[in-house]
């Protein structure tokens, strides 16, 4: 159990960072989190030393890393884009980006087959009068169109079209 180019393994990552967070009240969450910080997604081989660190059963820990849509059970691509799906956005044409993207070969939840790019829905980015939203690594955007979603995800931002909309909001 090894992480992919690394010498440390996954067990004793998910028993650092669980012994890091041992002394808070229901560390669970927190715990995942920083697995996912460190790891780049929660792997399958963390859920049972995660359950066993906790004292929770692996369907437990299971759950929680399958409902919450932040944790990843397979690393991201190289460049991550989330499209807002939550009613502001719909409202201001998130259906178009969702369907650009899959126009374009994409599907939401699922890394490129190249592992260029992973693109996922949330249901709020917090950027509601700019919408509709989207975040490209970290970096929030809004007023997106299909063509400024394009040039999101192919990794190469127009800052200059961009900054003219005044579309830019840093996270």
């Amino acid at each position: 159990m090894t992480t992919s180019g690394s010498d440390v393994s996954v067990e004793s990552v998910v028993r650092r960072v669980v012994a890091d967070h041992r002394d808070q009240r229901g560390p669970l969450l927190p715990v995942l989190h920083a697995v996912q910080a460190e790891l780049g997604h929660v792997p399958q081989e963390a859920i049972p030393v995660l359950a066993d660190e906790l004292n929770l059963s692996r369907a437990d820990v299971h759950g929680v890393v399958t409902f919450y849509h932040d944790f990843r059970r397979e690393p991201a691509g190289r460049d991550t884009v989330r499209i807002c799906r939550a009613e502001a956005c719909q409202a201001l044409g998130a259906d178009r980006l969702v369907s650009y993207a899959r126009e374009s070969g994409l599907t939401l939840g699922e890394t490129s087959a190249d592992g260029s790019v992973t693109v996922e829905q949330v249901f709020c980015l917090g950027n509601c009068a700019l919408g509709p939203a989207v975040e490209a690594n970290g970096r929030l955007y809004g007023r997106v169109s299909p063509a400024r979603l394009g040039s999101l995800l192919s990794g190469t931002p127009n800052e200059t079209l961009n900054a003219t909309l005044g579309g830019t909001v840093s996270s």
